[in-house]
């Protein structure tokens, strides 16, 4: 859980970094209508949950550094019994300035007559530009509205992207982010490991969907991002989604899943064959994609540049292959024309926090950006072998991936995920439990 206080001096040191003269204005996520008057299930945006920890609609956030009325406002829906009695409660106006410390509160129907005013004195806007059209155009609606009644006045001067501040905010977690982290990632440890348990010849991929979505739901987090459960030559769609597909009796089954809790994710992936045991050229396969994880993880350290396991999966990728045959050549001149594109065509990992493939940049002033203790990466190698004539028979139809959820500490990388086991004689044991 993360505290109040927590919330607090993140708005804090987002002032800070914008700086006196700034106005800051984020908006929380609508509810989505799914059809007729039925609604998908509500979640909240990652920005404004980062900064409030507040999970309602119809709501604003509104930063003003150095404001002596004021610096951390809330535009939010009044307390109203009736329509609580039908939609659940709400925080209320009191709620926002007791539970989440704003300095005042307003019914979100007034956002349009008071923020206008806010803006007097203010010589930039920071907001997140594109992210919500018409917020864009109420916020130049405001803005001009106040240069028309300042009668020359031109007010803010700038609409500045919010994204750069607040994502780099983002990136390094605190111990509260990090708990939450470990948490969710040991509850979607169980749900991937009841899956390899529960799976046999003659399921199908929706029942070991269900097993995924139970261990969630028995544990209060709901699904991070639609899983993938890809049995057979579908795990070689890299974002095969269907999961409704017949398992093969002889083949694999690739599960790319993860629950969230407090909006902290987890993303776990682990292929493993259907009948319980690997077949002999599985195994070979499935050997090299791990001996490319481990090489991975092993770069994820602080001072290390991002690039640098990617780079460590690539060549150890490169070099298996061409040890099975399935590339020619030296690994120099593979690793230098790419050939092992043709089996993986993507890269070993993404930023983990609120958002699955969470925010901040990869790469500054053009140069792999440096690894610092709190990131959290994915690690996930994978080779996806179709069925062109070419590659030998038991080599084809076959996607395989690993991936773990790791912290980059002061030394060893922690690996978040690693209750499931990767290893294919532990695989082959858990199963067979």
């Amino acid at each position: 859980m993360i505290r109040s206080e927590e919330f607090a001096r993140r708005r804090h040191r987002l002032m800070e970094e914008a700086g006196p003269g700034a106005l800051i204005v984020l908006a929380a996520a609508p509810e989505r209508l799914r059809n007729g008057d039925t609604f998908y299930p509500y979640r909240q945006d990652s920005d404004f949950l980062y900064l409030t920890g507040l999970d309602e609609p119809e709501a604003v956030l509104v930063l003003r550094p150095g404001s002596e009325s004021g610096e951390q406002i809330l535009f939010l829906r009044e307390r109203d019994p009736d329509r609580e009695r039908w939609d659940g409660p709400r925080l209320g106006l009191d709620g926002a300035i007791e539970r989440l410390g704003m300095d005042d509160a307003f019914p979100i129907g007034d956002l349009d007559d008071i923020l206008p005013g806010m803006m007097e004195g203010c010589e930039r806007i920071y907001h997140l530009v594109g992210k919500d059209v018409q917020l864009d155009q109420r916020i130049i609606g405001w803005r001009n509205r106040l240069r028309a009644e300042q009668r020359g006045s031109h007010g803010p001067g700038e609409i500045v992207a919010l994204e750069p501040l607040l994502h780099e905010q983002r990136l390094i977690k605190s111990r509260d982010e990090i708990r939450c982290m470990q948490r969710a990632a040991k509850v979607s440890a169980a749900a991937v490991s009841r899956a390899m348990r529960a799976c046999r010849p003659g399921m199908n991929e929706t029942e070991l969907m269900a097993e995924l979505h139970y261990e969630y739901t028995r544990n209060g987090c709901p699904a991070a991002y639609l899983p993938i459960v890809a049995g057979g030559d579908n795990a070689c769609v890299l974002h095969y989604i269907r999961n409704d597909q017949a398992l093969p009796d002889e083949g694999l089954v690739l599960i790319d899943a993860g629950c969230e809790l407090h909006g902290y994710a987890a993303d776990i992936s682990r292929t493993f064959p259907v009948g319980g045991r690997f077949s002999s050229a599985q195994r070979d396969l499935y050997d090299v994609v791990l001996a490319a994880q481990h090489a991975a993880i092993d770069q994820v350290r602080p001072g290390r540049p991002f690039e640098a396991f990617h780079d460590a999966a690539v060549q150890t990728l490169t070099r298996g292959l061409i040890d099975l045959g399935l590339l020619s050549g030296s690994l120099d001149e593979n690793l230098e024309e790419g050939h092992y594109r043709r089996f993986y065509m993507h890269k070993t990992g993404h930023w983990l926090g609120l958002d699955v493939h969470d925010v901040g940049d990869y790469r500054i002033d053009e140069q792999s950006r440096v690894l610092e203790k709190n990131m959290v990466t994915t690690v996930e190698p994978g080779l996806y072998i179709d069925d062109r004539v070419d590659i030998p028979e038991h080599f084809r139809n076959v996607g395989i991936r690993i991936e773990d959820d790791i912290r980059v500490t002061d030394d060893e990388p922690e690996n978040l995920t690693r209750a499931v086991p990767t290893d294919p004689d532990e695989i082959e044991a858990l199963m067979q439990s």
